[in-house]
């Protein structure tokens, strides 16, 4: 194994540890889709960043495309709770709208953007190795993996420092709000961690490896355990297992990475739900059968 090799696993694992960090509480709200619409959603940030900046620099295009991503989780709230759409609904509505202006301006301005919709969708995380960060003339390293780790630090220093707030709107909005915290700050405050997330991750990785990762390492920690904290960490440690096979296994197939770790992470969560302790499908039909 080269560093090339270790620099993808260790970005793929990164990006899988913040998704299924935040995916954790999305299951738990069941806005599980949330991450599908802000991928898709921000791609007119990205067209609109490159025409006003005429720059392809990947800050111009996370703060475009992370405003828009803002923009989303606010759309998303406003249609839910003054259009009185259900949750679902208004995801659709809204990521569908905006997935659609990007496509058009992309096809609007096609002499002057050079993006497509399958670039900005797919990614490519084989490339990880290619864009390094230079700092006083030396390579120090692929970009990537500095972008992903600094995320994943903020996302665990929000988690710990607002565990409290983060669990109690989760579970028992009215009780937080009687208490005095306030649901809307932390709901968006989280749409907000999930917004940058997913737009720091997918120039890497694509977005429609960010959707698997944020859905199903954590609906697989969601099968095994009842405990918030457990299933964190149990999130985490399937997205990261589901990274490191997924590699190896497109290694094996010569086929793609990204395809390859949501095939994987898919598969984990496929184990869980047979073999699962609590609501696995073969132990409740061992529990079910009756005592001779």
């Amino acid at each position: 194994m080269n560093n090339n090799d270790l620099s993808i696993i260790f970005t793929a694992s990164l990006v899988a540890s913040s998704c299924a960090l935040l995916g954790c509480f999305l299951i738990l709200r069941k806005m599980a889709m949330v991450g599908d619409a802000i991928s898709h959603a921000v791609l007119p940030g990205i067209v609109i960043a490159f025409l006003i900046s005429g720059s392809r620099d990947s800050m111009t295009m996370l703060i475009g495309a992370g405003l828009i991503g803002v923009l989303t989780t606010f759309l998303i709230e406003f249609l839910h709770k003054k259009a009185k759409l259900q949750t679902d609904a208004s995801i659709g509505v809204t990521f569908t709208w905006l997935f659609a202006i990007g496509v058009v301006l992309i096809s609007l301005f096609a002499g002057k953007v050079d993006l497509d919709q399958d670039c900005v969708l797919y990614g490519e995380i084989a490339y990880v190795p290619l864009d390094t960060l230079i700092v006083g003339g030396q390579s120090i390293g692929p970009r990537a993996l500095y972008i992903m780790g600094i995320i994943l630090t903020i996302i665990i220093l929000f988690i710990w420092i607002g565990y409290k707030e983060l669990f109690l709107t989760t579970f028992d909005p009215a009780y937080a709000s009687a208490i005095g915290i306030s649901t809307t700050l932390w709901h968006y405050l989280l749409m907000g961690a999930v917004s940058a997330t997913t737009v720091a991750s997918f120039e890497s990785v694509g977005a429609i490896l960010v959707v698997a990762l944020l859905i199903a390492p954590a609906a697989t920690a969601y099968l095994i355990t009842d405990n918030l904290k457990w299933m964190l960490v149990i999130a985490c440690i399937a997205g990261i297992v589901a990274s490191i096979t997924g590699y190896f296994f497109a290694v094996w197939l010569d086929g793609s990475i990204a395809g390859a770790i949501a095939a994987m992470a898919g598969a984990i969560f496929v184990l869980a739900m047979i073999f699962s302790p609590t609501h696995g499908i073969l132990m409740k039909k061992i529990s079910a059968q009756p005592e001779s």
